[in-house]
């Protein structure tokens, strides 16, 4: 017999793990699928933490989501008894025309958020921990900082759960399919049906969704946590989160947490697509090189001894925002895809909104940037 549900959410990291919270919280029966354990480290949300800035270049229309996601994310971590969101500043910095610094300042300007522009000396001087040239400047936004990208996940199931949501790991689906008004999904231990689909599969939604082969295609990545040599300049109340662009690159990194190493990631590390369910997990030393080089330049007092290295994934649209929508054949199917490496710290708000598309069709937050169709 198919067991019934009011919404089946498939894949429940960041994003499906937050849909599923907001299915719950409104009494809707809510079923979560999960490929892998829960959380787990095969897909984009793993290693410790993510990066919340406020300030955003990408858009200037991103900032009102970001709004509602810092809100969600304090209730979330008010509700579970534990830290989840930690403050350092944001630092957001590139050289003159190159876009990154003049998009986070336009978003500040439009959005009236608290900001300082300096230049790189200028920031050396304030936190040690950096050394950036003159011609770099430099976007302090003090709202930024990290969260806890495991632990936001448990949060969201542990909250699901209490409200009565039937939330399975170890358990792939194998077909899918939309009759009109209702769904039916297959996986490898049961059928089920329900009113309505979410699919928020990560680096895999591609398979479940063909339309997104070519718009959302995943791309290996690589972290490293490197021991510093003078500690006290990169723990979270001395050095900022960063989004910077020089010549190697666009870098991220964050202070020492969890792991004794100073984070650090490259934007599209060695620009290799790659099959989710082949992914080359271990790291080598050029992947090594690559971050080191650059935390050897602009952080010297972080490139100490290599402490930790992952292997992640992005999975990428053409434009780099978001698909957040209803499927293009199947208004009871809505999908979370392509984030592009900057997606984790919107899970708060993209599960209410998700939550919206599930039971109305329809959110009164601004998705029609990440419609599923503008690649066409």
């Amino acid at each position: 017999m198919k067991q019934t549900f009011d919404t089946i959410v498939i894949g429940i990291g960041g994003m499906g793990s937050a849909t599923a919270h907001h299915l719950a919280r409104r009494g809707q029966k809510v079923l979560g699928l999960e490929q892998f354990d829960i959380p787990h480290d095969r897909g984009s949300s793993h290693g410790i933490t993510r990066i919340i800035r406020l300030a955003y270049y990408e858009h200037p229309s991103y900032v009102p989501l970001l709004r509602r996601a810092y809100e969600l994310w304090r209730e979330l971590q008010e509700n579970a008894g534990e830290q989840l969101l930690h403050i350092t500043a944001a630092i957001d910095a590139g050289p003159e025309g190159a876009g990154l610094f003049e998009g986070s300042l336009l978003s500040c300007q439009e959005h009236n958020l608290p900001h300082e522009v300096m230049t790189g000396p200028e920031l050396s001087r304030r936190y040690p921990g950096y050394r950036l040239p003159p011609e770099i400047r430099v976007l302090l936004q003090p709202d930024g900082g990290f969260l806890l990208s495991e632990r936001c996940i448990v949060a969201s199931v542990v909250a699901a759960q209490q409200m009565g949501a039937d939330i399975r790991a170890r358990e792939p689906v194998v077909e899918w399919r939309s009759t009109g008004d209702r769904v039916r999904v297959k996986t490898t231990r049961g059928s089920y049906e329900a009113g309505s689909l979410v699919i928020s599969a990560g680096a895999w939604a591609s398979k479940l969704v063909p339309q997104l082969r070519a718009s959302a295609r995943p791309e290996r990545q690589v972290l490293a946590w490197f021991q510093p040599r003078k500690l006290e300049r990169y723990l979270p109340g001395s050095f900022p989160v960063f989004n910077l662009l020089v010549e190697e690159g666009r870098y991220y990194g964050f202070p020492v947490y969890g792991v004794p190493g100073f984070k650090v990631g490259k934007y599209h590390h060695l620009e290799e697509q790659v099959d989710p369910d082949s992914l080359d997990r271990e790291c080598t030393e050029r992947d090594e090189e690559v971050l080191r080089s650059f935390t050897r330049r602009y952080m010297p007092d972080a490139a100490g001894p290599t402490m930790s290295m992952k292997a992640c994934m992005f999975t990428n649209t053409p434009d780099e925002h978001f698909v957040i929508d209803l499927h293009p054949e199947h208004r009871n199917v809505s999908i979370a895809a392509g984030f592009s490496g900057h997606g984790f710290k919107f899970c708060s708000v993209v599960g209410e909104i998700m939550a919206d598309l599930a039971t109305n069709r329809q959110t009164h937050h601004d998705i029609r940037m990440f419609k599923v169709g503008r690649f066409k």
